[in-house]
């Protein structure tokens, strides 16, 4: 059975799409629920606290790595957060939701990554992401016990 109908449909009951204006003070996103969206600082308090996370700051952009993989990566202008997610399933999430998510640029293709605009994202959302994304370059003993959080 295709999943057609199903996008669609949820397609059809999306109400407005986020803005992407400065100053934005919230956003509805996928069927109407609202989000003010998150900031570098909201993610930065978030992923720091996870195990040997820490913050680079490297050409003009920030990111946030495990060693030397980095996991998460701002744009210059900290309004899209780049973070690492399973290729096989990037496309699905992008078509599902447009307006949230959008591939990573030709040369970021190869890699594990897909980029969100922070605006149109809840801080629940965001740690969700965060927490994917750190769990990907971690060994599973080290995030095993986030998991069953």
């Amino acid at each position: 059975m295709s999943d057609e109908p199903i996008l669609d449909e949820l397609r059809r009951l999306e109400i407005e799409t986020p803005s992407r204006g400065y100053g934005n003070s919230g956003t509805r996103g996928r069927m109407g629920k609202r989000s003010t969206g998150v900031t570098v600082a909201d993610v930065r308090a978030y992923v720091l606290t996870l195990p040997r996370a820490y913050e680079v700051f490297v050409r003009g952009r920030i990111k946030f790595r495990v060693g030397q993989i980095v996991f998460i990566a701002f744009s210059h202008d900290e309004r899209v957060m780049g973070f690492g997610f399973p290729k096989e399933w990037r496309l699905a999430l992008v078509e599902n939701e447009p307006e949230k998510f959008m591939l990573p640029g030709e040369s970021d293709m190869r890699f594990h990554w897909v980029c969100v605009w922070l605006d149109a994202i809840d801080e629940e959302e965001m740690r969700e992401l965060a927490l994917n994304a750190w769990a990907m370059v971690v060994p599973r003993y080290v995030s095993e016990p986030y998991a069953k959080r």
